[in-house]
């Protein structure tokens, strides 16, 4: 990965476009696995799986949401982001799309844009730091016996070095090509692990593994067994987080062409699919190994190191350690370039160096990767942490926040910057009002409600009712929709 980075630096580093969306040249596979990659992180190897062992297939509602979502995202939003971008001023992040698309509110939104992305990020990045802390903890903490820190603590601080390296080194270029490796060293063990689970001389089959997990909990199975309402939407509902996650939308302003978004759609969907039926396998018959093996796990969400370590040769086992760091890796290093881009466009530039020359922003630009780091594992420090717990809460903040403010103003043209505002400050707000109150694990005494769903139904009610209260009458065209 290291070594990627500095090709990149080579290929993709002499200006801030190309420092930061590499100069808009990615091929459809690298751009498609790039924002699975990001999109997936230590979530899909240990977040997931460990659900399903825990509870069952009723967790699998999760990740049927979010392909569901994903899919909607590659239609409705790569098309026209990655056009509109480039015709607005060629825009290189989204707070500078929405200044440029509601020049009105222009400082407003790059403010409140640019605070939210630095803010939800840094919690996002740390969730990924506590997963590469894990790792190093399950895996080498025999090995690892410092005197200034645990195992755990090195596993956070190695975990970020390394990607502070080569996102330092080689910015866009070098994210976009290590998630392309990562996400097909991550398919691949996803692919490998749940196989060798049912076939190996200490496995079973798949008939046995699911008569023997019926008879556990005969629940198990089901997908609906004590599943409310509003249990089912609060699972399904993760979906509507992709239409506002910045270091995913980002690949789709990257693309080569708008002709090339439908063929990176084919290959980031299958790659998906493949990736989260592996997840499944690995969560449900990763359970039947460990009952029928008399086996006991502290924390599901380690049954992919336990299982890699327990039933593989040292060079296999090493190989799925990879496959995990490069899921973490991916995703840490897609948000620190996507936060320091915010920064040094929406902070730096706009407030303390209009005039900064490219070689000047390229390189605030790469200490911002360097602090936002820092900041993240500091947060990381505690290993009790849960990953999924802390993806749940940045990821609805980011739906919430920018999804349907995305959504309109690609598709709305009655849409106002006051509007963009309002749903922009209510979906945040929401979000962070609900965890603060309890109301994702609790809500009027019944079962709780996850935070994406009234912060994305009132964001988007807030945009619409500003908008036709406020609108906006001088907003920016640019003369190809002046002469249309």
């Amino acid at each position: 990965m290291v070594a990627i980075g500095f090709y990149a630096a080579k290929k993709s580093t002499s200006n801030s476009e190309e420092y930061m969306l590499g100069g808009r040249r990615l091929h459809p596979a690298v751009a498609a696995l790039s924002a699975g990659a990001s999109d997936m992180s230590g979530w899909l190897l240990m977040g997931l799986p460990g659900a399903l062992y825990a509870t069952g297939m009723v967790e699998a509602w999760i990740g049927i949401g979010l392909f569901i979502g994903a899919l909607v995202n590659w239609i409705l939003v790569a098309p026209r982001l990655r056009e509109q971008t480039e015709r607005y001023d060629n825009a290189l992040t989204i707070p500078e799309f929405l200044a440029n698309r509601f020049p009105t509110k222009a400082m407003a939104l790059r403010m409140t844009s640019a605070v939210i992305v630095v803010v939800f990020f840094i919690v996002y990045t740390a969730s990924g730091l506590v997963a590469g802390g894990k790792l190093f903890s399950s895996a080498f903490g025999d090995l690892i016996n410092l005197s200034f820190m645990s195992d755990y603590a090195f596993g956070v601080w190695f975990t970020l070095a390394i990607v502070l390296t080569y996102t330092v080194v080689g910015g866009f270029l070098a994210v976009s090509l290590t998630d392309f490796v990562q996400g097909c060293i991550m398919m691949l063990a996803l692919i490998i692990m749940p196989i060798v689970i049912l076939t190996t001389g200490k496995g079973e089959g798949v008939g046995a593994a699911t008569d023997r997990l019926s008879e556990i909990d005969p629940t198990f199975f089901s997908m609906f067994e004590g599943l409310t309402f509003v249990g089912f939407l609060s699972a399904v509902c993760w979906g509507l987080g992709y239409f506002g996650q910045p270091h995913i939308i980002v690949r789709f302003m990257a693309v080569r062409s708008i002709k090339a978004v439908a063929t990176a759609r084919n290959i980031g969907m299958s790659w998906m699919a493949v990736s989260v039926l592996g997840a499944v396998g690995l969560g449900v018959f990763g359970r039947a190994y460990i009952e029928r093996n008399g086996m006991s796990i502290e924390d599901p969400e380690t049954i992919f190191i336990m299982l890699a370590e327990f039933l593989f040769h040292p060079l296999v086992t090493g190989f799925l350690y990879a496959a995990l760091l490069a899921a973490i890796m991916s995703t840490i290093s897609s948000q620190l370039l996507v936060s320091s881009s915010s920064l040094t466009e929406d902070f730096y530039r706009l407030f303390m160096n209009k005039d900064a020359s490219q070689k000047q922003l390229v390189l605030i630009g790469r200490i911002c990767v360097l602090l936002v780091g820092i900041v993240a594992a500091l947060m990381a420090g505690d290993p009790n942490s849960k990953v999924l717990g802390l993806v749940s809460n940045a990821w609805a903040g980011f739906g919430a926040a920018f999804g349907p403010m995305i959504i309109l103003a690609l598709t709305w043209k009655k849409m106002s910057g006051a509007g963009a505002v309002a749903g922009m400050v209510t979906g945040a707000v929401t979000v962070i009002a609900w965890i603060n109150l309890g109301w994702g694990d609790s809500f009027l005494g019944g079962p709780g409600v996850y935070e994406i769903i009234p912060g994305f139904v009132l964001a988007w009610l807030a945009i619409v009712v500003v908008s036709r209260i406020a609108p906006s009458t001088n907003e920016y065209r640019c003369p190809s929709e002046a002469t249309r």
